[in-house]
């Protein structure tokens, strides 16, 4: 070989091995990111009477080690505390900070992670926490060296507090990892909330076939010798605050209900004491779900036998209503903060030749909607068809099952999702011949229609890009706040035309809920006006006179009480639009986090003020929408929640079904010329 063609050669192998080189090391965070998993399960409280404690987390660890590993985990990479485990560590308290504290040092950017808690809980008044919980409980997960004293920080011996699991998952947050959390526990049986209550029994049934409730009142927990000071809690490490966009967690009930543990399934020839979700959530990955939103629905599914037969045997008590939050259509297993669809998937039940679906007009369906209609076999098989809504109630709608798919069984888990956003509640915009600002993002049922130059269609806006004098955004629509805005570039007319496109589904979703729904008796929300501690003047956020309660004078400030004494969870977004077009969440104010505002009752009230430093110019919106619970359904967000662009809609659900028709309550606040209106 010449000498010329070796160094063609040696140069291609050079290029090649370069190339592969940059190969690996674009592939090289995919290939290394690790699946991690903790499973915790209490079962022994050795400080405790044994009549307190638990037979079933044990098995639920094993469960869902399994269950993981079927899914792809590795052996090494699943930590497991719990007593009565061959192989595993006690779960003391200390021991589960440091199991969390070695899961964080070893975990990277890219990594997944599963925090799996399985035992008791409880909750009682802590005065020493930042975000104070709208009935005034703070929820604990009980270790298994618990002791019945409250410390100097309100802290339990011996338990993990809700706030130190917080700072857990923002620590894992904040380095990049996907967090998943499973609670297969209850808060407290809080439900009367009197402390000379009686305490219900934690076992009930025969012995073949007994149920235990998870959760305990803190005065059922036997203290510490006084010679035997309750040790202080390890603190968390504190790490950034970041948006949940990589998190999602389930919950096996609300915080003021307990949750079930008894033999799983059913009938079955080898059944044994299980957690009622942990048993779900491990029956529900057999069916290849391809999201959390598609694996919680699984959970959902297997519910409701359990629970018809709990409430035979049990009728005088609050059965569980899981509830999920965070990121629900992301990727399974994966570390993705993007979407699979953004579109909803509302849940369906097959009723003969019928599918009920869980979403009505609220929600943004319309009839004669186009809908794709899936379902999901016991094998994970999806089966889809194209279908119509003929007809659409407030919260629900009804329509045949499609020709192609009424073959399939009993079994088939069902769902719907619409092919697009409704044109009815697009925001009409006439722009120049380049059309709209790239890269528009909104959540489902809002959208923007462009109108070309031989529309006749009546534009809700003009945008006109004027080039290095900036873009200019026309309101033409008197419900919008007609006026001009000169702003600097498209990003900020992009921000603009989203803001007003949501605006205008919730002028429609305020006009259609005042119209269609009857009050949530024992809610209220009220507008507020404060100087410093003393509060001037309020009035019913439904009631707002123009003139009276804004606008603010100088040293005044305004707040948004909200308070539920339904008794009943409610579904709540609060939302603003400050006086510059901004969007301002109040209520959840972290896209990652549920938008259940929890149970009250008269006599003990769950409620809370938000502050609102924003809402102090002509411009200013302030949305209330609150919708009674629903059992085993998704929590409506009303396509209301200004969530951030980089993020996929997020819904949460798992509340409890009042026992009459929907109830919701709807609000604005706004300013109109040199005052408010409210409608």
């Amino acid at each position: 070989m010449s000498p010329v063609a070796r160094r063609s050669m040696a140069t291609r192998e050079a290029w090649l091995s370069w190339l592969l080189l940059l190969a690996l090391a674009c592939l090289a965070p995919r290939a290394f990111a690790t699946q991690r998993a903790l499973l915790v399960g209490v079962s022994e409280l050795v400080n405790q009477p044994q009549s307190l404690w638990l037979q079933a987390p044990r098995n639920d660890v094993a469960l869902m080690r399994d269950a993981l590993l079927r899914q792809g985990f590795g052996a090494g990479d699943i930590t497991t505390l719990a007593d009565g485990v061959s192989g595993a560590a006690l779960p003391e308290s200390q021991a589960i900070h440091d199991a969390l504290s070695r899961l964080l040092a070893q975990s990277r950017s890219g990594d997944f992670v599963l925090l799996y808690f399985s035992g008791h809980g409880t909750r009682w008044r802590d005065a020493t926490k930042r975000y104070q919980e709208p009935d005034g409980l703070a929820e604990n997960f009980l270790a298994r060296d618990v002791r019945g004293a409250v410390g100097v920080d309100s802290a339990l011996a011996g338990g993990v507090r809700d706030v130190d699991f917080d700072a857990w998952v923002q620590a894992f947050l904040a380095r990049g990892v996907f967090v998943w959390s499973v609670f297969d526990t209850c808060a407290a049986t809080s439900m009367t909330r009197n402390a000379g209550a009686a305490v219900p029994a934690v076992a009930e049934g025969p012995a073949d076939d007994e149920v235990r409730w998870r959760g305990l009142r803190a005065g059922q927990l036997r203290a510490a010798p006084a010679a035997v000071p309750p040790a202080a809690p390890a603190a968390p490490p504190v790490a950034e605050r970041v948006a949940r966009a990589r998190y999602v967690a389930f919950f096996a009930s609300e915080s003021h209900q307990i949750t079930p543990e008894l033999r799983l399934p059913r009938q079955g020839r080898n059944a044994r004491p299980q957690g009622l979700l942990t048993w779900a959530v491990a029956g529900a990955l057999e069916r290849r779900p391809a999201t959390w939103r598609e694996l919680f629905d699984g959970v959902l599914a297997l519910y409701p036998p359990v629970i018809d037969e709990l409430a035979q045997r049990f009728p005088t008590r609050e059965l569980p209503s899981p509830v999920a939050e965070g990121n629900l259509d992301a990727p399974l297993f994966a570390n993705s903060a993007g979407a699979v669809s953004t579109l909803p998937a509302w849940r369906a039940q097959r009723s003969g030749d019928s599918l009920v679906l869980q979403a009505g007009l609220v929600d943004g369906l319309q009839p004669q909607q186009e809908l794709r209609i899936n379902a999901t076999l016991e094998d994970g098989t999806v089966r889809s068809a194209p279908a119509r809504v003929p007809q659409v109630d407030s919260d629900g709608a009804r329509l045949p099952v499609p020709a192609a798919l009424r073959e399939l069984s009993g079994g088939a888990l069902w769902s719907a999702s619409p092919l697009a956003a409704p044109a009815a509640f697009a925001l009409r915009v006439r722009g120049n011949e380049r059309g709209l600002p790239q890269r528009l993002s909104l959540d489902y049922p809002a959208s923007v229609l462009a109108l070309g130059a031989g529309d006749t269609a009546a534009a809700d806006v003009r945008w006109t890009d004027l080039g290095a004098a900036g873009q200019r955004i026309e309101v033409l629509s008197g419900a919008l706040g007609a006026g001009t805005q000169l702003l600097a570039d498209v990003a900020a007319a992009r921000r603009r035309i989203e803001t007003l496109a949501r605006l205008k589904w919730w002028n429609q979703l305020l006009a259609m809920s005042q119209a269609s729904a009857s009050p949530i008796e024992g809610f209220e929300a009220v507008f507020e006006v404060w100087r410093g501690d003393r509060l001037l003047r309020s009035e019913p956020a439904q009631r707002a006179a123009a003139g009276q309660l804004l606008p603010l004078r100088e040293g005044e400030r305004a707040a948004l009480q909200v308070r539920n004494a339904s008794g009943a969870s409610v579904d709540m977004v609060v939302v603003g639009i400050d006086g510059q077009g901004g969007l301002r969440p109040v209520y959840p104010d972290d896209p990652g986090e549920t938008n259940r505002f929890e149970r009250g009752t008269r006599e003990a009230p769950a409620a809370k003020r938000f502050e609102l430093p924003w809402l102090e110019a002509p411009g200013g919106r302030l949305l209330v929408l609150a919708t009674a619970a629903s059992p085993y359904t998704t929590p409506r967000l009303f396509g209301a929640a200004p969530l951030e662009a980089a993020l996929p809609e997020v819904r949460v659900r798992g509340q409890l079904a009042p026992d009459k028709a929907r109830q919701t309550y709807a609000a604005m606040v706004r300013w109109t010329g040199e005052g408010p209106s409210a409608r």
